[in-house]
Formats: structure tokens, C-alpha cells, sequence
């Protein structure tokens, strides 16, 4: 029996197996694809976006360097200069429904607590890309993956889960469903799913245009819909307003796309040639708790919504990061009682966010006579300071705050990258899936008590270039701020947290 069972080897779920096992669990992936690389995996259709949050998960895993190589992306341009100590205004900034803004524009005096960090923007990437990087990880951790095994069957009691995959039983102690936006895990256990129906059916598409000069590069919004050309050679994606209806009912062929192309892009372009092509809508839902027994689920599984601002791929890496240390956590039997139950109550209204920053999106784009009207007011707000500035906090990933109680206004929060003067940096700390304990004091108050909890915590302590007025701080594995102190250091306090997060300490 494996401690657990993760359906789907995409991107989230090798996460969440790397995890596990960083952890000391046995960990089995079942796939249902036969292959690990998929045609809509790879570049032009597989083209995503990793934000600065995420960007940040794989630096606190020592995966940063290796996600950038597999994507091409510059480190300059990821990361802040190594010798900085204060953070440089962002240069990088999302859209919203499809209307750009300028990262100038935005208040660094409202980004609190920053510090500069191999990974302080988000940089393009593709799904095979990433999940090339994470199953080499996962594999190296032991993890082990079947491959065409698709998900038949779901059982659990108090003791465990039975998986029927393919023509086999597998058996563990706990099943985590990562199996996508269809998700059979979600389905077979039962969990409730609610939310909205869509307005539009998407389309991308790599494709041969005959007459490109005809279609302008970017996000074009039009009076029936939108379509957008990236720098990709043959990349097309296009929003028809039909309700949904269209998607995956029908073939994807060149005729039909070509008369969606021309009806939202209101010219005559052609398509000579349609290589390869993909459906989706814009609907919205959410389980209305993120675990059932000994099933949890994660990604796509738990939460879909338009791609519309490219969260999704970050909301289900953010899923992994915050669950996967809490199993472990639970399976070694060094988690307290509730410590599962956070993964509900911390990840769902982060997704619930998400799905309704997605939804206000499609209403911006919506055609009808009152569209232009609505536009130009959100384009007007957006681009003033704190309009810009809003846009960035909630589409950066670095700024979600999780209501862990009163205390110092950091708690909560994603910690910022302290840089003690021997050159350690909180990121390698975070390395191994531990947490941390940050020490800023002369007399090292804390070593004492973050003692009794050796293996599960580590510890720093000394000068930081800039400590940003805190004496000490508790970081979960997560890279979450869980205890801070701006004044005299109480060990209590300290151990009080700890015992939170980390459970019982050694006697």
C-alpha cells in the first residue's frame, strides 16, 4: 500500500508527488495518457505563464534554474540584481481582459514586505516544459509513475482508498485527484460542484495563415469577440460569444474555424492550414471543499475557469505547494489534528477569487451595445495608480493573505527572501520542504526552543542586509509567514506557533 495515490502526472500533480516525497511518503502517479509528452502540451498550444508567485514556489524548491533552462527564460529578467537590497519596481505586468497596463505605473510604496529574490517576475513557459522539469524531480524522489492508467474507480474507509486504474487495484492510505477540469477522481467520490455556465467557446489553434498581414499581433477585441496572435509562428486563439455551445461538439475543422476567425475578427482572413487544434469555454466551478475522507483533490480538479489572465496552472502549483507538506505532515504523524482541515479553509477562497477575477474579465469582453461603454470605464480605472497597482497585486501571486489570526501584518503572508550576511538565503532554507526559523537577535534567543523541533524545522540565525524591522520569524514550507517579531523575543511565542504548524515538539 502507497501513502498516497495521485491521478494525473501534469504539471500539478508531479508537484504534489515531489512534495509527498520530499516528505517520506511513497508516492504512485497514474496517468491516464500512454505518453508523457502531448502535441497540446508543447509549443504553440501549450504556451503559459508562470506567474511571480510561481516563479517563486520552484525557487524555494531549487527548481527555478531548471524550469527557466527548459523555458528559455533570461534569469536577468526573472531575478532581482544579487547584490540588491531593497526590491525593484516590477517590469513585468498582466492583462486584464485583454487590456495591458504599465508596470510604472505602479505603487511600490503598497507592496509591503518585498525583498529582492532570484525570482521576482514571472517569465513565459510551456506545459511540457514544466512537466518535463517536474517529472524528472518527482522520479528522482522515487516516486513511481504508470502511465495509461485511467482512473475507473473510487473507494475509501477508514483505513484507505482502492483505485481501479485501467485493468488493476491499487491501494493507499490517501488518493489526491489532479486529473484536470474532467476529473474522474471528483466524480467518482462524489464531491459537489458548483458554479457558472459559460458565455463563449474558445478556440486555439496552430495554424497557416494565408494572409497574416490582415491579423495584428496581441489581444484585438472586436465587436463580436476577440482573437489573439502571438509571436509564435501559426499561433491563433479566438473567444466566440455562443454560449459554450460549440465546444466539443463538433470537430475542429478549417472551414469552421475560418468562419469563427472571420465573424470576430470582422475581416476576410483565411486559413490555408489547420496543424493542430483545441476547444475550451469559460465556465466557472468549485468544489465546495477541497477534501472528502481520504480524497483531496487539487488543480483543475478542485477549481476551472476561462484561461483568461493565465491563472490556472499557477492557482493548481499554489494547490500543491500549500497541500503537500500538510499530508506529509499528517501520513509522519507530526501534523496536528487540524492541520489538514487549512488546505480547505486557505486554498478555497484563494480559487474562489480567482474564478470570479475570471469571470469579471468575460463580462468586460462580452459583445453587446453596452460593451464599449463598460470598457473604456474599466480601462480608465485600471490605468490609475491604484488601479494598476490592484491588478498587479492580484495577478502577480506573490501577494495572497491567508487569515491565520491577529499578529504582525507579515502573518499570513508569502515571506520575502531574507539574505543573512554569510550569504544564505531564506529560499535555500526552504530547499528540503522543512520550515524555518529565522533568528535576527545578537544572542540567538530562539535556538533553544526551534531545537525540539529538529527535522521538521531549520534554523538561521545572525545579521540579515535588511530585516525589514522583524527581530524573528517561523516560516511553514510553504514559504508562508507563520509567526513574526518586530520587538523582544518570547520564546513561547515562538514555541506556541510552532506547535500550530508542526505539531507536538520531541520530549
Amino acid at each position: 500500500m502507497h501513502d498516497v495515490i495521485i491521478a494525473g502526472a501534469g504539471p500539478v500533480g508531479l508537484f504534489m508527488a515531489g512534495e509527498l516525497a520530499l516528505g517520506g511518503c511513497s508516492v504512485l502517479v497514474l496517468e491516464r495518457n500512454p505518453e508523457p509528452h502531448q502535441p497540446l502540451q508543447a509549443l504553440p498550444l501549450g504556451l503559459r505563464g508562470l506567474n511571480a508567485g510561481s516563479a517563486e514556489t520552484f525557487y524555494r524548491r531549487g527548481l527555478l534554474e531548471a524550469a527557466m533552462k527548459a523555458s528559455g527564460a533570461d534569469p536577468q529578467k526573472v531575478g532581482a540584481d544579487p547584490e540588491a537590497v531593497e526590491a525593484p519596481d516590477p517590469r513585468e505586468l498582466s492583462h486584464f481582459a485583454g487590456m495591458t497596463l504599465d508596470a510604472a505605473d505602479v505603487d511600490t510604496t503598497a507592496l509591503l514586505f518585498r525583498l529582492p529574490s532570484p525570482a521576482m517576475e514571472g517569465f513565459m513557459t510551456s506545459l511540457d516544459a514544466v512537466t518535463t522539469v517536474l517529472a524528472e524531480r518527482a522520479t528522482a524522489l522515487g516516486v513511481e509513475i504508470i502511465r495509461n492508467a485511467p482512473v475507473k474507480a473510487v473507494s475509501q474507509d477508514d483505513e484507505g482508498t482502492v483505485i481501479t486504474a485501467g485493468a488493476q487495484q491499487y491501494r493507499s492510505r490517501w488518493l489526491v485527484g489532479c486529473d484536470g477540469g474532467r476529473s474522474m477522481v471528483r466524480q467518482l467520490a462524489g464531491f459537489e460542484f458548483v458554479g457558472t455556465e459559460p458565455s463563449f467557446t474558445g478556440y486555439v489553434a496552430q495554424v497557416t495563415f494565408a494572409d497574416p498581414e490582415q491579423l495584428p499581433l496581441g489581444f484585438n477585441l472586436t465587436d463580436s469577440g476577440m482573437y489573439l496572435r502571438t509571436p509564435l509562428e501559426g499561433h491563433l486563439g479566438m473567444m466566440d460569444f455562443d454560449g459554450g455551445t460549440f465546444d466539443r461538439s463538433q470537430p475542429l475543422t478549417r472551414e469552421h474555424l475560418q468562419t469563427v476567425l472571420r465573424r470576430v475578427s470582422g475581416t476576410d482572413a483565411t486559413l490555408n492550414e489547420v496543424h493542430l487544434a483545441s476547444s475550451f469555454t469559460d465556465r466557472a466551478m468549485q468544489v465546495t471543499a477541497y477534501r472528502k475522507g481520504r480524497v483531496l483533490l487539487a488543480g483543475d480538479a478542485a477549481h476551472i475557469h476561462s484561461p483568461l489572465g493565465g491563472q490556472g496552472l499557477n492557482l493548481g502549483i499554489g494547490d500543491a505547494m500549500n497541500l503537500g507538506w500538510k499530508l506529509a505532515a499528517t501520513i509522519q504523524d507530526t501534523a496536528p489534528a487540524s492541520l489538514l482541515d487549512t488546505y480547505t479553509s486557505e486554498r478555497l477562497p484563494v480559487g474562489a477569487s480567482i474564478l470570479d477575477w475570471s469571470r469579471a474579465q468575460v463580462a468586460t469582453m462580452k459583445p453587446g451595445p453596452n460593451a464599449p461603454a463598460l470598457r473604456n470605464l474599466v480601462r480608465d480605472l485600471m490605468r490609475t495608480t491604484g488601479g494598476t497597482t490592484h491588478v498587479y497585486r492580484r495577478t502577480s501571486g506573490l501577494f495572497h493573505h491567508y487569515a491565520l489570526g491577529a499578529g504582525h501584518p507579515i502573518l499570513g503572508t508569502s515571506a520575502p527572501d531574507f539574505h543573512f550576511e554569510e550569504g544564505t538565503r531564506l529560499g535555500d532554507l526552504l530547499n528540503s520542504g522543512q520550515g524555518a526559523a529565522l533568528d535576527f537577535t545578537d544572542d540567538q534567543a530562539l535556538h533553544g526552543a526551534v531545537q525540539k523541533w529538529q527535522g521538521r524545522i531549520r534554523f538561521a540565525a545572525g545579521p540579515v542586509r535588511n530585516s525589514l524591522g522583524l527581530t524573528a520569524l517561523l516560516i511553514r514550507p510553504d514559504g508562508v509567514v507563520a509567526w513574526a517579531c518586530d520587538r523582544t523575543l518570547d520564546p513561547t511565542e515562538f514555541e506556541r506557533a510552532a506547535m500550530q504548524w508542526f505539531g507536538t515538539p520531541k520530549g
